[in-house]
């Protein structure tokens, strides 16, 4: 049995207003960070980007808009397929505004890859150890 579940898939950045290009993006799950999925965004073999993202979020992006600080999730219509809209804000630049981009993933595809881990690890049978995460705190770990 694998210890993750990974995918790669192309998405779409936008550029300007209506531009888009593609990029790749790696969705990552491991079972150690129990409800972080990971995507990592990159483009001629450089990495553009890397987010932590909470899974249950994305689950309920593919639905519904949810996010109101640096990451906000929304379901989007593109003909008769849909698509996830990931917006993205990062650090500030000197001008006092932040970095901005906008991704578009296939919403079936990010579907497919969310399946994959909760097969793995059911939502509410994820199991924290609270005491082992205090010693490891408290040992300086």
């Amino acid at each position: 049995m694998n210890s993750f579940v990974h995918k790669t898939l192309v998405v779409e950045l936008r550029a300007g207003d209506t531009d888009r290009f593609p990029v790749l993006a790696h969705l990552g799950y491991d079972p150690a960070d129990l409800f972080a999925v990971t995507v990592v965004f990159s483009h001629d073999g450089r990495i553009l980007a890397r987010w932590q993202l909470d899974r249950e979020m994305v689950t309920e992006g593919l639905t519904r808009p949810v996010g109101v600080g640096d990451v906000r999730l929304r379901p989007q219509a593109r003909g008769v397929e849909r698509e996830l809209r990931m917006e993205f804000l990062g650090e500030a630049h000197a001008d006092g505004g932040r970095h901005h981009a906008v991704v578009f993933a296939w919403a079936e595809t990010v579907g497919e890859f969310l399946h994959e881990t909760r097969r793995m690890v059911p939502p509410g049978r994820e199991e924290v150890r609270v005491d082992d995460f205090l010693a490891d705190l408290l040992a300086g770990r």
